[in-house]
């Protein structure tokens, strides 16, 4: 009898397993379809702006004064929307995507010479590298890889680090901001595909000095560290977006996240998975995350709750904490706040379809202290939630070499 009803707890418990896995499933789904509805939206409304924008402008970034906000390659937003549509396609393999993909993803590839920017990852690998992982074509590879040497360029030996902006320079000298550590994955896959260690040697050197300089003991991040260019000293710590210099920008702490744990997945160091964990540690704990996980613009901003959301911050943690549980013994806990993360953004924070011009999610927060994109639609929300989508589902294909 008590063997009967053991088997009787196992089955059910099995059952309720494959229920929740079937629910997820079907969630994800509604979810895609919701943003392929979104998305064929955009698509039309771009067309539509172009017809009478300049000719640069080539990518949706935002909608401002209740209109669709184009950008030129050059913006470091310009590669998220190729990079929704290769999502898109990727999940559903619907030639309309693949199409749509290679269109604008073309317009972005000149950017591989732009040396006046950080922003490399960002542009070129969110577009062309997301297309020659899914499509492997040679044209994609080469722009790859003179992108990511376009990129160390801006590596100064005696600061280790990429230089981030060259703008703002009544304020910082030699500016680097946490967020560059997204672009250093351009640099490990350059490697992969060369066999040249220089991109990975750059990519570990920046890694490690903004682990020494970008953190505070309870691994929140600073958002700028100026360096002395001939010396590599740390001469300010300082936020450009955040709310005060001693705060914690929620997006900020995404990138650091997203990063340490990317550049585990390189490097397999130890440090960088410490790292990672200790900063998603900092994120859920805080006291001042809301109970549905999508944080308020900054940590410690002085209005919580009444405080803009940051969707963008949300959906790039989650993403991050898929990639996490998949290295680390916490792995079961990231899954879990990670799916209640997606849960959140995708019941509460999704446009209703046919509105918003096609984005996918409302509520995120550019730069709350300059009042710009505050409370919006924001192109790399749009990817970094797709990107969660098929990571819970296991579903994105690694890179083809």
């Amino acid at each position: 009898m008590i063997r009967k009803t053991s088997i009787y707890i196992i089955t059910f418990l099995a059952l309720i397993q494959t229920s929740c896995v079937a629910q997820h499933v079907n969630d994800v789904k509604q979810a895609f379809n919701h943003a392929s509805k979104q998305t064929a939206t955009l698509l039309k409304e771009v067309e539509k702006a172009k017809s009478s924008a300049k000719p640069e402008l080539v990518s949706p970034r935002t909608i401002e004064n209740e209109q669709l906000k184009l950008v030129a390659s050059k913006d470091w937003t310009s590669g998220f929307f190729p990079g929704v549509l290769w999502y898109l396609y990727e999940y559903d393999h619907n030639a309309a995507w693949l199409t749509a993909a290679k269109k604008y993803s073309a317009d972005i590839e000149k950017e591989k010479t732009n040396g006046v920017t950080h922003d490399m990852g960002f542009k070129i690998y969110c577009s062309i590298g997301n297309g020659y992982r899914l499509t492997n074509d040679p044209n994609y590879r080469e722009v790859l890889i003179t992108a990511a040497k376009t990129l160390s360029t801006r590596f100064n030996p005696k600061t280790e680090v990429i230089l981030s902006w060259d703008h703002s320079r009544d304020k910082w000298i030699n500016p680097v901001i946490i967020d560059n550590m997204m672009n250093l994955e351009l640099l490990f896959e350059a490697t992969k595909l060369t066999g040249d260690s220089s991109f990975y040697k750059i990519a570990v050197s920046h890694a490690n000095t903004t682990m020494k300089n970008h953190f505070r003991s309870d691994y929140s991040s600073y958002h700028v560290i100026d360096y002395d260019p001939n010396t590599g000293a740390v001469l300010k710590k300082n936020t450009h977006q955040g709310y005060s210099h001693e705060s914690a920008w929620a997006r900020g702490q995404a990138w650091a996240v997203y990063g340490y744990t990317m550049c585990y997945r390189y490097t397999k160091n130890p440090a960088y998975l410490k790292q990672a964990e200790n900063v998603a540690k900092f994120i859920l704990n805080h006291p001042n995350l809301p109970a549905d996980l999508v944080p308020y613009y900054d940590f410690n901003a002085p209005g919580i709750p009444n405080e803009p959301r940051d969707a963008s911050a949300a959906a790039v943690i989650s993403s991050a904490l898929y990639e996490l549980a998949d290295y680390s013994k916490e792995g079961k806990n990231y899954r879990k706040k990670a799916d209640q993360m997606l849960q959140s953004l995708a019941t509460k924070y999704i446009a209703p379809v046919g509105s918003s011009f096609g984005f996918i999610l409302l509520h995120s927060t550019g730069s709350r202290p300059s009042n710009s994109e505050v409370d919006v639609p924001l192109s790399y929300a749009d990817y970094y939630y797709l990107e969660a989508l098929l990571r819970s589902k296991n579903l994105i294909k690694p890179l083809k070499n």
